[in-house]
């Protein structure tokens, strides 16, 4: 069964859960960790972040598009390479509650972007039976970008559909370029108005990468993500 919620506060208990925020957290985490990050730590806001600041960690993050006080490296997903240590340490308004949420909820969490689309759905098209795709949305309001990629993502693999996956579906489909959903989006104008322009085309990039970031673990109450091995990228089935 393939399910999504619209946004982020919506997350429910589900087998694996795959969260969404394109316009960026989810592109920065999964470009962080192609760049050479060993692993992402997700911190459910700015203050916590920067309590596990420490050696070897990176600060980044946003608050309303802007770099907070403190911090490093904001969230651009280009910023993340090189890297400036070895674990980051990832504090942002939407996609990082988001997957706090689902960390608590679900088995399994992964992180889904453009950056890695053809590799997410291998992974997916693997033998999941339940995926709950996760849109991060922007505060608490659906967010075409994610909506977008969710429906891109669904279409590549085979089984049932509630009916808000195939909402998702028919907006990916009324799309002809990805770049086309995340410039009609209101999420993207937020960054341009911060001069982030460049951000919308960096994330509207598809399959850059075959790094799938996973929950490994929970450090207390901050969920951290490593890229998946590669012998999990198991070959499967995509939707005919």
């Amino acid at each position: 069964m393939i399910d999504v919620t619209f946004v982020g506060t919506q997350v429910r208990p589900a087998a694996t859960a795959v969260v969404i925020d394109v316009l960026r957290a989810t592109s920065t985490i999964t470009h962080a960790l192609a760049s050479g990050y060993e692993r992402v730590l997700v911190a459910g806001g700015i203050e916590h972040a920067l309590e596990l600041g420490g050696d070897g960690r990176v600060l980044a993050g946003e608050r309303d598009c802007e770099k907070p006080p403190g911090f490093e490296l904001g969230n651009s997903p280009e910023d993340m390479h090189p890297p400036r240590g070895q674990e980051l340490v990832l504090a942002t308004t939407n996609g990082a509650p988001a997957i706090v949420a689902a960390a608590g909820l679900c088995d399994e969490v992964l992180v889904a972007s453009l950056l890695n689309l053809d590799a997410i759905v291998a992974v997916l098209a693997s033998g999941r039976e339940e995926v709950l795709l996760v849109c991060a949305g922007t505060n608490g309001a659906v967010t075409l970008e994610d909506v977008y990629l969710a429906g891109r993502i669904s279409a590549a693999l085979e089984g049932d559909r509630r009916d808000a996956t195939q909402v998702a579906e028919g907006v990916a489909s009324s799309f002809e370029h990805a770049l086309d959903a995340l410039e009609a989006s209101a999420g993207s104008t937020g960054i341009r108005a911060a001069g982030l322009e460049a951000d919308i085309a960096f994330c509207a990039q598809e399959s850059t990468t075959d790094v799938v970031p996973r929950l490994v673990r929970m450090l207390g109450d901050v969920p951290v993500l490593e890229a998946l091995p590669k012998s999990a990228h198991a070959p499967g089935r995509g939707r005919s």
